[in-house]
């Protein structure tokens, strides 16, 4: 799959629906580099105030690697250029493959001063398929201002939800009178 320039959207963070979930959960979390107090934990935390904050030379990675492979509907990224100004990623890279050794990028996005939930589809707009990878790699690729470190605050990664019935390919129906009979514990 050739990268491409993603159109993103900016707004608050998606619920789990019926048709996402969030997938970060499953995975193992790294990162290149971050100042002490600043590490890969903040980005899972749920807490718009902490932060991962980088340390070093850029890219910047943020590495994502599942146990088995999944189906990925997209990123969000909580970022705040108010807030963290010139450490404000600027152009971020989202890269999948199946270990480090094979990423590829699938697509490159620009932020224009972000702040909030930044929602970056991995799945092109005309393709039926979603993308399946083992490994996703985030890299920051510039910050806002020529920053050298940058900040990201949160990360959920988004898969679709499956439907176990449509799966079977068998209507299924739990109403009659010997199921009802355990429908409920006394």
């Amino acid at each position: 799959m050739a990268a491409e320039v993603a159109d993103v959207s900016v707004g608050d963070l998606p619920d789990d629906g019926e048709d996402r979930r969030e997938i970060g959960q499953l995975a193992v979390w790294s990162v290149s580099s971050a100042k002490p107090g600043n590490g890969v934990e903040l980005l899972r935390d749920g807490k718009p105030d902490t932060f991962w904050q980088s340390d070093g030379a850029q890219p910047h990675l943020v590495n994502i690697q599942f146990q088995k492979k999944v189906r990925l509907q997209h990123v969000s990224l909580h970022v705040d250029f108010k807030l963290d100004e010139s450490y404000t990623p600027n152009k971020v890279s989202i890269r999948a493959g199946n270990s480090f050794h094979d990423v590829k990028e699938v697509k490159l996005v620009e932020l224009n001063e972000p702040s909030g939930w930044v929602h970056i589809p991995l799945r092109p707009s005309d393709d039926k398929e979603y993308l399946r990878a083992f490994y996703l790699q985030l890299a920051v690729i510039s910050n806002h201002q020529n920053g050298r470190d940058t900040h990201i605050r949160q990360i959920n990664i988004y898969g679709p939800r499956q439907n176990v019935v449509r799966a079977v390919g068998v209507p299924m129906e739990f109403n009659t009178v010997e199921f009802g009979m355990y429908a409920s514990v006394r």
